[in-house]
């Protein structure tokens, strides 16, 4: 699979579930206050600068298009909605 233009294709790092301080479990989708997901870049679009394969990155959690292909879950997002790249 590789991504078109400025798009980049993408898995997301699972972060798993966290404990709020009153000790409630909350699944990464019932987090409303993280903006930002992490991610894992495995390949980037021939317009794309500034972010290269294997680059670990936070990208806008809104974000993308989900595309099954083989039972793995791959992201498709665009450029402008990657906010940090580690």
């Amino acid at each position: 699979m590789r991504a078109v233009g400025k798009n980049l294709v993408i898995q997301k790092i699972k972060e798993g579930t966290t404990a709020t301080k009153g000790g409630l479990l909350l699944a990464e989708s019932q987090r409303d206050d993280i903006r930002y997901i992490e991610g894992k870049v495995l390949h980037v679009g021939s317009e794309v600068v500034g972010v290269k394969e294997l680059d670990t990155i936070f990208y806008d959690r809104h974000a993308g298009h989900k595309i099954e292909y083989n039972k793995e879950t791959y992201y498709i997002i665009k450029l402008t909605d990657v906010v940090v790249v580690l």
